[in-house]
């Protein structure tokens, strides 16, 4: 039997259209260089995306061209998420926060045809400039100053539109956009997204078990729009008529909270360095903004400490904990108690919400360890294996043939995890990070979680030294809070009753800084590469 279902493809110009038809008068607010804020909305923004698909195809796009952006969260970004694919190109945003030769290296391996470039970012784009083959690059004028030679005017090209424009032929399995790795080991690796991926990941992430984002809300996205599809919110948010507020480059803690008050925001979302500065700054000065009740806060990118998801609650924020990576558009669990949960003590729901969550719908999840799938115990470990129809199948034009599938299929994540008797994936390390002490493997992430919750400790990571008998040990690298004091030994005791014996750091080393990636990652390899040769305090007499 034949269905009777419409052939209909699942593509983003519904999105487009719903968005400039049903909610043209929803505001959209963007911080500008200067902090002065512009206001724009859904409808005005429906006729710039379709402005700059028309005049895109005008100077020669063609289906597939890749279409570079080098920009911060502002309403001109998401002109470009909607207006490249509605022209039938590639949506390529470029990391701002990578080296400059890892930039040139990624537009050159894309083929980008076009850029589009913040003016306030063209110093960046300078030093890529003669290492890259592009054709044009358009320069969107945040701050007014004059366009420099040898460069396009984004604002005058899209002057030139006289809504002549038709969409192309758009199926769902056409290419929608492109991200790359950020390169922590070896050369950066390219996905590329197709258009009915994006638009399922959208409708499961609006899902209430999900991230639940509805018309009734106003979105401040804090992740980078140049880095996973700013974890698909610009998608979901335009699709369900939300309220958008981008932080344009100012990400420091008191801008931000004055944005959610400013503009009364209920979701927002970012990794956990930039909730851990925000709740320093409402530590200081509690009652010092008056914030949506119930603000919810999305945090991904690594795990978040338990005591930080406590002291939001105390502010009546949030925390709803994902995970993901670019390789899944990036969204693969939620962390949410379950109804039949309800009823554990605050503790235990604590507990829960600590862990990365469960596997949102179509992401098939398992966890395998050296003899196979492991069970579900909340105590064995393994390595996260996804699939599903949001998840890369294969890295673009791979330079090395990829090691990251397995034989039947199924992508190998590298993150190490358990999951317990109720599906709740918590991870507890990446495989390179794990530290091996005496054959008994040591969970870092756990530590440094135990660690962030002491009131001194502002940032913590740990990471494996050599060790003469037991191969390796784990040692903490510490980053007080301003004007706090704590010792070794107070650090130590802190954790004895938490672990094992054994977990117990040797050592701990106080740091000014520890060093991120450009997504806010801890950057261990450079932490085990600087404390490669510390000889431990039991070892220093031997």
């Amino acid at each position: 039997m034949n269905h009777t279902m419409m052939d209909y493809p699942l593509t983003l110009l519904p999105m487009l259209e719903r968005a400039g038809h049903l909610f043209a008068k929803t505001e959209i607010v963007a911080r500008m260089p200067d902090k002065s804020l512009h206001r724009t909305n859904y409808g005005e923004f429906y006729r710039r995306a379709r402005a700059l698909a028309e005049m895109l195809q005008k100077i020669g796009l063609q289906r597939g061209d890749r279409v570079a952006t080098l920009m911060w969260n502002h309403h001109v970004h998401l002109e470009a998420y909607f207006g490249i694919p509605a022209a039938g190109g590639v949506l390529h945003t470029l990391n701002l926060r990578l080296a400059p030769a890892d930039i040139a290296f990624i537009i050159n391996h894309a083929g980008d045809r076009f850029v589009i470039v913040d003016d306030v970012l063209l110093p960046l784009f300078e030093k890529v400039r003669d290492q890259v083959k592009v054709e044009k690059v358009y320069v969107v004028p945040l701050t007014g100053a004059p366009i420099p030679a040898g460069y396009e005017s984004y604002e005058a090209l899209l002057a030139e539109a006289i809504g002549d424009f038709t969409y192309p032929d758009i199926q769902e399995t056409d290419a929608l956009g492109m991200c790359y790795t950020s390169g922590t080991t070896g050369k950066p690796k390219g996905v590329v997204y197709s258009e009915r991926a994006v638009v399922l990941h959208t409708l499961t992430e609006c899902l209430p078990d999900s991230l639940d984002l509805g018309q009734r809300d106003t979105l401040l996205p804090v992740v980078p729009m140049f880095h996973v599809n700013a974890w698909g919110l610009p998608f979901a948010a335009t699709m369900v008529g939300s309220k958008l507020v981008f932080p344009g480059p100012h990400l420091d803690a008191a801008s931000l909270l004055d944005l959610f008050e400013r503009e009364h925001v209920t979701v927002s979302a970012g990794v956990p360095t930039i909730w851990l500065g925000i709740a320093q700054a409402l530590e200081k000065n509690p009652g010092g903004w008056k914030l949506k009740p119930g603000l919810r806060m999305v945090v991904g990118g690594s795990a978040a400490p338990e005591s930080l998801i406590r002291t939001f609650q105390k502010h009546d924020m949030h925390i709803i904990h994902a995970w993901g990576m670019t390789e899944m558009t990036p969204l693969g669990t939620v962390s949410r108690v379950k109804h039949n949960l309800s009823h554990l003590s605050e503790d235990e729901q604590f507990a829960i919400r600590a862990t990365q969550g469960l596997p949102s719908p179509y992401v098939d999840l398992r966890v395998m360890g050296a003899d196979g799938v492991v069970p579900n115990d909340g105590k064995t470990i393994g390595e996260i294996q996804v699939r599903g129809p949001w998840i890369a199948a294969s890295y673009y034009d791979p330079i090395e043939p990829p090691t990251n599938w397995t034989d039947d299929g199924w992508f190998k994540t590298g993150d190490v995890a358990t999951i317990t008797d109720e599906g709740y994936v918590k991870i507890t390390d990446r495989i390179k990070d794990l530290v091996k002490s005496g054959g008994e493997w040591i969970s870092s992430v756990d530590l440094e979680n135990a660690l962030m919750g002491h009131p001194a400790v502002a940032e913590a990571a740990v990471i494996s030294v050599p060790h003469q008998k037991w191969t390796e040990r784990p040692l903490a690298a510490v980053v007080l809070k301003p004007d706090a004091t704590a010792t070794r030994d107070e650090l130590l005791d802190f954790l004895r009753p938490k672990f094992a014996k054994f977990w117990i750091p040797d050592d701990v080393v106080f740091i000014e800084a520890i060093p991120k990636t450009s997504t806010g990652k801890f950057m261990k390899a450079t932490l085990r590469e600087r404390f490669h040769d510390y000889v431990l305090p039991e070892m220093q007499n031997q």
